[in-house]
Protein backbone atom coordinates (compact mmCIF):
# COMPACT_ATOMS: atom_id res chain seq x y z
CA UNK A 1 0.00 0.00 0.00
CA UNK A 2 1.93 3.09 -1.49
CA UNK A 3 0.12 6.29 -0.20
CA UNK A 4 1.60 10.04 0.86
CA UNK A 5 -1.30 11.12 3.01
CA UNK A 6 -3.81 9.13 5.96
CA UNK A 7 -6.85 10.23 3.58
CA UNK A 8 -5.42 7.80 0.60
CA UNK A 9 -4.89 4.99 3.29
CA UNK A 10 -8.08 5.29 4.36
CA UNK A 11 -9.82 5.72 1.31
CA UNK A 12 -7.57 2.48 -0.21
CA UNK A 13 -8.18 0.68 2.71
CA UNK A 14 -12.17 1.12 3.05
CA UNK A 15 -11.74 -0.15 -0.92
CA UNK A 16 -10.07 -3.37 0.67
CA UNK A 17 -13.01 -4.06 2.42
CA UNK A 18 -11.68 -2.84 6.09
CA UNK A 19 -14.36 -0.78 8.00
CA UNK A 20 -12.38 1.33 10.71
CA UNK A 21 -9.37 3.28 10.23
CA UNK A 22 -7.15 5.32 12.64
CA UNK A 23 -3.60 6.60 13.78
CA UNK A 24 -1.78 5.20 16.75
CA UNK A 25 0.33 7.59 18.03
CA UNK A 26 3.07 5.34 20.48
CA UNK A 27 5.09 6.71 23.73
CA UNK A 28 8.75 6.51 23.69
CA UNK A 29 9.57 2.79 24.72
CA UNK A 30 6.22 1.19 25.24
CA UNK A 31 6.55 -2.05 25.13
CA UNK A 32 3.31 -4.53 24.70
CA UNK A 33 3.58 -8.11 25.80
CA UNK A 34 2.18 -10.56 23.82
CA UNK A 35 -1.37 -10.63 23.23
CA UNK A 36 -4.33 -10.47 20.28
CA UNK A 37 -6.66 -8.29 18.63
CA UNK A 38 -10.56 -9.47 17.97
CA UNK A 39 -9.88 -7.74 14.34
CA UNK A 40 -7.26 -8.26 11.45
CA UNK A 41 -5.08 -5.06 10.47
CA UNK A 42 -3.35 -3.81 7.73
CA UNK A 43 -0.71 -1.20 8.82
CA UNK A 44 2.01 1.81 7.19
CA UNK A 45 4.37 3.25 9.86
CA UNK A 46 4.90 6.44 9.57
CA UNK A 47 6.75 7.60 11.99
CA UNK A 48 9.45 6.46 14.23
CA UNK A 49 10.42 2.36 14.85
CA UNK A 50 8.96 -0.90 16.09
CA UNK A 51 9.90 -4.37 16.16
CA UNK A 52 6.68 -6.57 16.26
CA UNK A 53 7.06 -10.34 17.09
CA UNK A 54 4.79 -12.74 15.95
CA UNK A 55 5.53 -16.58 16.82
CA UNK A 56 9.30 -16.56 17.20
CA UNK A 57 10.16 -14.31 14.63
CA UNK A 58 10.49 -9.80 14.94
CA UNK A 59 10.52 -7.67 12.40
CA UNK A 60 12.09 -4.57 12.53
CA UNK A 61 9.62 -1.75 11.11
CA UNK A 62 10.28 2.10 10.59
CA UNK A 63 8.76 5.08 8.42
CA UNK A 64 7.37 3.55 4.63
CA UNK A 65 7.23 -0.11 6.15
CA UNK A 66 4.16 -1.87 6.43
CA UNK A 67 2.51 -4.75 7.82
CA UNK A 68 -0.39 -7.08 8.63
CA UNK A 69 -2.17 -9.06 11.62
CA UNK A 70 -4.72 -11.75 11.18
CA UNK A 71 -7.40 -11.52 13.67
CA UNK A 72 -6.52 -13.31 17.06
CA UNK A 73 -2.74 -13.85 15.43
CA UNK A 74 -0.52 -13.51 18.81
CA UNK A 75 1.94 -11.00 18.45
CA UNK A 76 4.53 -8.68 21.22
CA UNK A 77 5.34 -4.65 20.38
CA UNK A 78 8.01 -3.22 21.79
CA UNK A 79 8.45 1.04 20.15
CA UNK A 80 11.99 2.82 20.03
CA UNK A 81 13.49 5.52 21.95
CA UNK A 82 11.20 8.15 19.84
CA UNK A 83 8.14 6.35 19.95
CA UNK A 84 6.22 6.07 16.56
CA UNK A 85 2.98 6.50 14.70
CA UNK A 86 1.43 4.24 12.41
CA UNK A 87 -1.62 3.90 10.59
CA UNK A 88 -4.11 0.96 10.81
CA UNK A 89 -6.82 -0.13 9.06
CA UNK A 90 -8.95 -2.77 10.93
CA UNK A 91 -11.53 -5.58 9.54
CA UNK A 92 -14.03 -6.29 12.45
CA UNK A 93 -16.54 -8.22 10.20
CA UNK A 94 -16.94 -11.90 9.19
CA UNK A 95 -14.18 -11.97 6.67
CA UNK A 96 -11.72 -11.51 8.98
CA UNK A 97 -8.49 -13.15 8.14
CA UNK A 98 -6.11 -10.50 7.51
CA UNK A 99 -5.77 -11.06 3.95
Amino acid sequence: MSTATFKEFEAQAKAQGFDEVLERDWAPTTVLDTHVHPFAVQALVVRGEVWLTVGGDTRYLQAGDTFTLGREVAHAERYGDKGATYWVARRNGANNDGE
